[in-house]
């Protein structure tokens, strides 16, 4: 395949990032940790070792990721839940005893804890 312009190659990065990311998650929960500067400074990493210990402990197959900045500065800590299927959902200055509720309520029985979730991107949003 030859590319003729940079709109092509941003067309099929966007499209090999797509289909990456869908094979990566297919049919497993995904938890992404805000953990740019400011996610740090709040206690992203107590978030992500309270989400390791919760699902090494429950021996639950999520798939745990890190992402940089999300620029909700002012929410962080930071924390996106999305079952397969459903719409992202981040929850916002999450604590570390909030990490156990949100796995069991959401990750476990699939219902969002509403008083936590800042945010919801639909499926398929970018």
């Amino acid at each position: 395949m030859i590319l003729k312009s940079l709109q092509e190659l941003r067309e099929l990065r966007i499209e090999l990032e797509k289909e990456l990311s869908a094979r990566k998650s297919e049919g497993k929960p995904t938890i992404t940790i805000g953990m740019g500067t400011c996610g740090i400074a709040a206690g992203a990493r107590d978030i992500l070792k309270a989400v390791s210990q919760e699902l090494r402990k429950r021996n639950l197959d999520v798939i745990t990721t890190q992402t940089g900045c999300i620029g909700m500065c002012e929410k962080e800590p930071l924390m996106d839940v999305q079952l397969p299927g459903e719409d992202r959902i981040t929850y916002g200055k999450v604590t570390a005893n909030d990490v156990e509720r949100i796995i069991v309520e959401h990750i476990i029985n699939g219902h969002v804890v509403e008083e936590l979730a800042i945010a919801r991107l639909e499926e398929g949003g970018v």
